[in-house]
């Protein structure tokens, strides 16, 4: 378990302020979803996930408190990714 904490933000409104060459990728099963981490620190701060290609998934636990002005927090069984997948459409807010 890592405690990521999912934020899907579409695409479009995700601005990475650092350089693409700091970060580091890595795919696993499908090899659909793009985890990308810091090749200094190691912290995942954010992803492409395979749920939502053309969103963002954002670690809201590496965002600064304070920009945060409300969220809500949806139940995602992720043993049964599949089954549960249904239940997060559109949840990149768009």
């Amino acid at each position: 378990m890592t405690g990521f904490e999912h934020l899907i933000v579409p695409a479009t409104d995700f601005v990475l302020e650092t350089p693409d060459e700091a970060l580091r990728e890595y795919r696993f099963n499908t090899r659909q979803a793009r985890h990308l981490f810091c090749g200094t620190c190691g912290i995942k701060s954010f992803y492409v996930p395979r749920s939502h290609p053309d969103g963002v998934s954002v670690n809201v636990r590496c965002l600064d408190p304070a920009t945060i002005t409300g969220s809500t927090k949806t139940p995602f069984d992720g043993a049964r990714w599949e089954d549960a997948i249904d239940g997060l459409a559109g949840a990149t807010g768009s």
